[in-house]
């Protein structure tokens, strides 16, 4: 899975205190249900993450380029999004380095993009 590969290859090699990661979980299939399981995971336990349950998808519709009050069916889902410390959010971020899906697919991507910022 990705964000073990997140905790252990980055992480926890990395224990640069200016690292913040923002988890945000939602359920796309019945398992990922929140009641169903401790909906972390016990995946990236680490005080520099902070995690987010979004029922309503709103963060996967915001990504995907869709309002996120609707009920409109295209999230994005199981990708990353890496900023810079330098990012704002005004109406939408800003200063995007790195972005991929899955998370698992792309993690070259993302660990190429972060361990310069933080060495």
């Amino acid at each position: 899975m990705g964000a073990r590969r997140v905790q252990s290859e980055i992480l926890n090699r990395n224990q640069s205190p200016n690292i913040r990661v923002y988890v945000v979980w939602f359920s796309m299939i019945p398992t990922d249900a929140r009641s169903r399981w401790n909906w972390t995971g016990g995946i990236l336990e680490d005080p520099r993450v902070l995690h987010y349950w979004d029922e309503r998808k709103k963060v996967g519709r915001f990504y995907a380029g869709k309002d996120p009050e609707s009920d409109d069916p295209e999230v994005v889902w199981d990708a990353f999004y890496l900023y810079g410390s330098d990012a704002k959010w005004i109406e939408k971020p800003d200063h995007e380095l790195a972005t991929g899906t899955t998370v698992r697919s792309e993690f070259d991507v993302l660990k190429d993009s972060l361990l310069p910022l933080v060495k």
